[in-house]
């Protein structure tokens, strides 16, 4: 496949992209190795569960880094550029907001999450410890989602990939020396990582004042502007809703089959994760080049742009499917697994690595049409499929961990099929600021 100009511009954004998105699953990768090197399969579960509540309570904001980059990146498209900057201040007000309420709801809350997922006795009370530390760093974690959309929407993916670098390092160094050295248990783990994410954090807040100062706009918020961010961000929330509820009743049935298939579960989720975060760098770029070209105005650039990144996606995600069956043999040694969780871990890592092309397709689209403003129609599809994946997951409660995850590929096939058949059509070409 020739190089054009085109394809240098996708991985101007793309490539940095990549390396600020697999730094936030590796936070929770290197939670894992260094938990499970230093506390055992117990402790190893209850971080897959703790981890997945609050990944979800993050994921459900990740309008705040979406919706910020689409509008920011249309306004920029369009010349608008104060405008841009008063979009990611507001976004960022907001998320500061919604960080303190996670805190305020999710911290007397956190024992019947727990208990929801199916985690019992010592398990329990190590996800409980680890969920309720975690929270305080959630307001963190929200503003470096806003943060990171505003700079992505203003074509910039190497700021992110900086911070990331700089997060994850401090995350791995903290992590280690807590559980480690100090021997805080499972506490030190998220301390380590509420640490660096604050971290991060804070650096996003001197980018974005600076920029703001340049563009002459007010660093306070606007309360219009924030409710209109909040609004605009519904469908979003519906769309990653329906994305998590399927990642949660998996972790839920997996935690009812017993300690080691969650154990295993967790893992493979990680792996699956990390694959996904490296195929989204593409659907980043999309974001950003769909939401300047389409606020240009120029529809021919957005087709374009929108058949070379699928073309990338699928190549892209064949590539990490045979890097995975590759690395298939060493993967349970990375995290000191026990007998009984390598095998069923080695046996899950087939359908992780088969499923790797039709992912890199759904993620693309998925960014493309985010970055077109399309977020309704993605909502409406998140429900369906979400309908399609349910009565496969109950079928596969019953077959074992392997039919589980298969269940999510019935999924993955489903969301392909929705996204394909939308971005063959017109309606989501929306021109202008």
């Amino acid at each position: 496949m020739p190089i054009t100009s085109r394809d240098r511009e996708i991985l101007r954004l793309a490539v940095p992209a990549f390396g600020a998105l697999v730094a936030e699953p590796l936070f929770l990768l290197a939670d894992y190795a260094i938990v499970g090197h230093g506390l055992g399969t117990t402790a190893v579960g209850a971080l897959g569960v703790a981890g997945t509540v609050l990944t979800t309570l993050v994921n459900l904001c990740v309008f705040l880094a979406y919706g910020t980059t689409a509008q920011v990146a249309r306004q920029t498209g369009a010349g608008e550029h104060g405008r841009a900057m008063r979009s990611g201040v507001d976004g960022i007000w907001l998320a500061i907001g919604l960080g303190v309420a996670l805190i305020a709801v999710g911290w007397p809350l956190a024992p019947e999450v727990v208990g929801w997922l199916g985690a019992s006795g010592t398990q329990a009370g190590q996800a409980v410890t680890y969920l309720r530390i975690s929270l305080l760093g959630t307001p963190g974690m929200l503003v470096v989602l806003a943060g990171t959309g505003v700079l992505r929407g203003l074509q910039d993916t190497v700021t992110p990939l900086a911070v990331a670098i700089g997060s994850f390092a401090a995350n791995a160094a903290l992590n280690a020396w807590f559980v480690l050295g100090l021997g805080w248990g499972i506490a030190g783990s998220a301390w380590g990582t509420v640490l660096a994410q604050t971290l991060g954090a804070a650096v996003y807040l001197v980018v974005v004042a600076r920029g703001a100062r340049r563009h002459g706009t007010p660093l306070t918020p606007s309360l219009y502007g924030v409710r209109q961010a909040g609004t605009a961000g519904i469908a979003l929330f519906v769309r990653t809703l329906c994305l998590r509820i399927v990642l949660l009743a998996a972790t839920a049935i997996a935690t009812r089959m017993g300690e080691a298939e969650l154990a295993a579960y967790a893992l493979a989720t990680q792996v699956w994760t990390l694959l996904a975060f490296a195929l989204d760098a593409i659907a980043i770029a999309g974001q950003a080049i769909t939401g300047r070209s389409l606020g240009a105005g120029d529809v021919p650039a957005t087709r374009d742009a929108t058949r070379r990144m699928v073309t990338w996606g699928l190549w892209s995600g064949a590539l990490l499917g045979l890097l995975v069956l590759a690395a298939r043999p060493l993967v349970p040694g990375l995290f000191d697994a026990e007998p009984a969780v390598a095998g069923m871990l080695l046996d899950l890592l087939w359908p992780v690595a088969l499923f790797q092309p039709i992912c890199g397709i759904v993620f693309v689209l998925d960014g493309v049409l985010i970055g077109a403003g399309d977020q309704r129609y993605l909502a409406w599809a998140g429900v369906w499929t979400t309908l399609a994946y349910l009565p496969a997951a109950l079928l596969a409660s019953g077959l074992g961990v392997v039919a589980l995850w298969c269940a999510l590929g019935v999924w993955m096939v489903a969301r392909l099929v929705t996204l394909v058949r939308r971005a063959a059509g017109t309606a989501w070409l929306v021109t202008g600021a």
